[in-house]
């Protein structure tokens, strides 16, 4: 099972040196992406199954804005071009009540199309779970406090080749802690399309493997340290 563990780009700045780590600064928020991941202490769990065409408010205090060219909610078959479902594997439809064999999302799930899908969330949370599936490195996931935009992601921190792969190994389940509490979070694509399903909540931070990720004072003191070495090993 490949896994993987980002950063978020926004408020954070990438650190130097090439150590693939961020600054914390004010605050910080992690990802982990796996083919056949599930939620990670998550206590509420939406499928989006009986959710309008329109959008609107679910049953887990989430309501569902569109907009764009394309945006909407979608079922198999695929639409060459323009949407193909997310797969699920790994049995990680069941806590959504979708225990179907390992196979393309034969539920109802979220498109962006050319454009957004907006989750209003009625209460903060910091913790943040979805079924992110085809990813292509022109999907966005943003996180705002009301208005207040706090960081975001791209397909390519999710899967390095994000190239759009419509096997079970281009869908990953996706979780994302901050230590900032987000009440909107806002999936956008600049081509068809952003697809995602089985959305996952909790109202604070849980604990992701391999997130662990030293101060800036701390990455400061490596990154002297390491070239400190380096200049060592050159000059003996």
């Amino acid at each position: 099972m490949s896994q993987k563990t980002k950063t978020a780009h926004g408020i954070m700045g990438a650190l130097a040196l090439g150590l693939g780590l961020a600054s914390t600064g004010s605050m910080a928020a992690l990802l982990n992406a796996s083919v056949g991941g599930v939620p990670v202490g998550a206590n509420i769990y939406e499928s989006f199954d009986t959710l309008s065409s329109l959008g609107g408010a679910t049953g887990n205090g989430i309501t569902v804005l569109f907009s764009g060219d394309g945006a909407g909610v979608a079922t198999l078959p695929n639409v060459e071009g323009q949407y193909a479902a997310p797969y699920l594997s790994n049995g990680n439809g069941t806590l959504f009540g979708n225990p179907q064999p390992d196979g393309q999302d034969a539920t109802q799930y979220l498109t962006a199309g050319i454009g957004d899908v907006t989750l209003l969330l009625d209460e903060h949370h910091q913790y943040f779970g979805l079924l992110w599936g085809s990813v292509d490195d022109y999907n966005t996931l943003s996180f705002y406090d009301g208005n207040t935009f706090l960081f975001s992601y791209t397909g390519s921190d999710v899967d390095t080749l994000a190239n759009g792969r419509q096997g079970a190994d281009g869908t990953y389940y996706v979780n994302i802690n901050s230590d900032t509490p987000f009440n909107k979070v806002v999936a956008s694509s600049s081509s068809y399309a952003f697809e995602f399903d089985n959305v996952a909540l909790a109202y604070t931070p849980v604990e992701l493997p391999q997130t662990s990720v030293p101060e800036p004072g701390t990455l400061a003191l490596l990154g002297i340290g390491l070239l400190a070495s380096a200049i060592r090993r050159r000059t003996r």
